[in-house]
């Protein structure tokens, strides 16, 4: 289902600090829902948490009370990964990435109203993506940034480029190296929106 919001598309996306020891008594916890309610108040789209290392109570009990914030907002709650806890605990939809189950099988599970995002790296995956179902691919690195250095080199200007033009009409957000003076480079490359996971302290580093 093609997701209808106004462009560019905002993405704010949490850092992944937490551990297998956060507990939800920790400041790093209600920092996250600290991030949840500024992104309420700011009106940003979406959000995901990405927090890969909490035990799953954890997870739920985080996701749960940001589902609390986001309840009746503009801004849909995203979790990554692990749509099961999305859905257990009422969030909008789930952030896919190269190793989760196949788009497809979430939308057979999930139904036609969950949000699915998928996280791609090349035109190869973000077609598929789009053909199984998912409502907006992240797109990624486009400049050179550690946090998306395990992925290998920057896609750059032109790959992005090719990959909005090899799918018109589907939205595709910029991700990776994005500053207030390169951003304007990716939409008018035919981006829909950005995603940053330094959304709230700066441009993603």
């Amino acid at each position: 289902m093609p997701l209808d919001l106004s462009q560019p598309i905002r993405y704010a996306i949490t850092s992944g600090a937490t551990t297998s020891q956060t507990t939800p008594d920790d400041p790093a916890f209600a920092s996250i829902l600290r991030l949840v309610q500024t992104a309420v108040i700011r009106k940003i789209p979406l959000f995901q948490i990405r927090e890969k290392r909490l035990l799953t109570r954890v997870l739920y009990e985080l996701v749960s009370r940001a589902v609390e914030i986001t309840r009746g907002s503009a801004t849909r709650l995203l979790v990554n990964d692990r749509f099961d806890v999305a859905c257990a605990a009422g969030a909008d939809g789930v952030q896919l990435t190269s190793v989760s189950l196949p788009a497809r099988v979430v939308r057979a599970v999930c139904g036609p109203e969950f949000v699915i995002g998928v996280s791609t790296h090349s035109l190869r995956e973000a077609r598929t993506a789009r053909d199984e179902g998912a409502d907006f691919v992240v797109f990624g690195p486009v400049f050179e940034t550690e946090s998306k250095r395990a992925f290998g080199a920057p896609q750059g200007l032109e790959e992005l480029r090719r990959v909005t033009s090899e799918l018109p009409g589907f939205p595709v957000l910029a991700i990776g190296g994005l500053t207030l003076d390169n951003a304007e480079s990716c939409y008018a490359a035919g981006a829909s929106g950005f995603a940053g996971i330094s959304w709230f302290s700066g441009p993603e580093q």
